[in-house]
């Protein structure tokens, strides 16, 4: 099969080096991908969501298989262009149809969602500019901390949690009259506040059955401790320690099933992965989002734990033969650590030289994520510059060999959480 993926950071490298593996891959081209998925296939010049172009480059270079890495082309409508177009429509697209793809592009239509299937999430409620004052007023008697939602996509960081009223009322007022995150926040959600502690689970659906892929925890503060700014994922853990089997059954039976069998009783388009952002309260699982691809930092350490042929898998999506998979996970524990540039995730600078980059092993991955090459040079082009990703028999050495490779790696204003995995270790 000749494939083509989408995207150009850790995720996709990620998956650009699964994929590789299998035999089933004849050609494996990234568009636009980064300094590092030379290794594993072709770059192609090419942004995810210039749909135009992409429809010239797959049927210039029989294109069997379309797997979009991030959110943007699949809430663009990636799947509907391909089944719109005659000559496109015998290529599978790795994601749900453009309506699907509201379980992560609109925080309504995903709670909304959530309460028809009885699946287990926050209280909440919806406004809009039309509902302004009632939602100032809801604030006002709400309890405290409270969540803040812009609707739509805000590159993670349309999410406020208030715990001031003042603090509260002032978020809303600058997501919906300010229009600080633009049209993502012309519809707000406002939900009750969970206390728990939280993880990722991932299932591939050929929109009927499922599988689920090995869990993971990644951490989003830019400060150790979990603390300062959000980020897009400073690194990631798995197995994640507390979700045991018990309450991994209560995942699949009260979150996963119910999930699918509502995107197949409402006849959802929906081919590809399924990103479950849920937190554990008091044993229990809640929904805290939806996102309908895989997650990033967690694919760093989720795909090297995964022992199947990720092609084969996504065949036997395409073939509605699922059910006939089982999933087998590694049982070492992976650790992956975020190398960003200096300032990230506020203003940062590019174009710093990169040294000390290792070859990866058996047991240790170096994936690209913000890379380019400039002539041999491989230089920093974004806030998330490298993932180190380690497989041991613990957390704690995993933990241990991912650092030690992230401080021998070298550019301008590196930076790099010591303490992923805190809690565990």
């Amino acid at each position: 099969m000749n494939i083509l993926l989408l995207g150009s950071g850790g995720r996709e490298h990620a998956l650009a080096w699964k994929m590789a593996q299998s035999p089933l891959c004849t050609q494996l081209f990234i568009a636009p991908g980064n300094a590092g998925t030379p290794q594993y296939g072709q770059n192609v010049n090419i942004a995810v969501s210039d749909f135009t172009s992409i429809k010239t480059f797959c049927l210039e270079n029989g294109i069997d298989l379309v797997v979009p890495g991030p959110e943007d082309p699949l809430v663009n409508g990636i799947y509907d262009f391909f089944q719109q177009e005659e000559a496109l429509r015998h290529i599978p697209v790795m994601g749900p149809s453009q309506y699907g793809a509201q379980l992560e592009g609109s925080k309504a239509f995903a709670k909304q969602f959530m309460c028809r299937h009885g699946i287990p999430t926050a209280a909440y409620r919806e406004f809009t500019e039309d509902t302004f004052e009632e939602g100032v007023a809801y604030l006002a008697q709400h309890a405290l901390p409270v969540v803040i939602k812009a609707d739509g996509l805000a590159a993670g960081k349309g999410v406020v949690i208030a715990t001031t009223t003042a603090e509260a009322q002032d978020a809303f007022r600058q997501m919906i009259r300010d229009a600080k995150f633009g049209d993502a926040g012309k519809k707000v959600v406002i939900e009750q506040f969970l206390s728990g502690i939280e993880l990722s689970v991932f299932a591939l659906t050929d929109g009927k059955s499922y599988v689920t892929l090995p869990a993971a925890k990644d951490y989003k503060r830019i400060g150790e401790g979990d603390t300062g700014l959000n980020t897009g994922g400073m690194g990631a853990v798995s197995p994640v320690p507390f979700a045991d089997k018990t309450f991994m059954d209560k995942v699949d039976e009260q979150v996963i099933k119910p999930t699918i069998n509502g995107l197949f009783k409402e006849n959802i388009a929906y081919h590809g992965f399924v990103f479950f952002g849920l937190i554990k309260v008091g044993g229990e699982p809640y929904v805290i989002e939806y996102n309908c691809r895989m997650g990033d930092p967690e694919t760093e350490v989720v795909m090297p734990r995964l022992q199947n042929d990720l092609v084969e898998l996504f065949l036997a999506v395409t073939t509605g033969t699922l059910s006939q998979q089982q999933v087998l996970a590694d049982p070492r524990a992976a650790a992956t650590v975020m190398l960003v540039a200096g300032g990230y995730p506020e203003a940062y600078e590019k174009g710093k030289v990169i040294t000390g980059i290792p070859a990866s092993t058996a047991n240790q991955l170096v994936l690209h994520a913000g890379t380019t090459l400039a002539g041999s040079q491989v230089m920093t082009n974004g806030g998330r510059v490298l993932t180190v990703t380690s497989l041991a028999v613990d957390l704690a050495t995993a933990l241990a060999h991912s650092k030690a490779t992230a401080a021998q790696i070298q550019f301008e204003g590196k930076y790099f959480r010591k303490d992923i995995g805190f809690e565990f270790v």
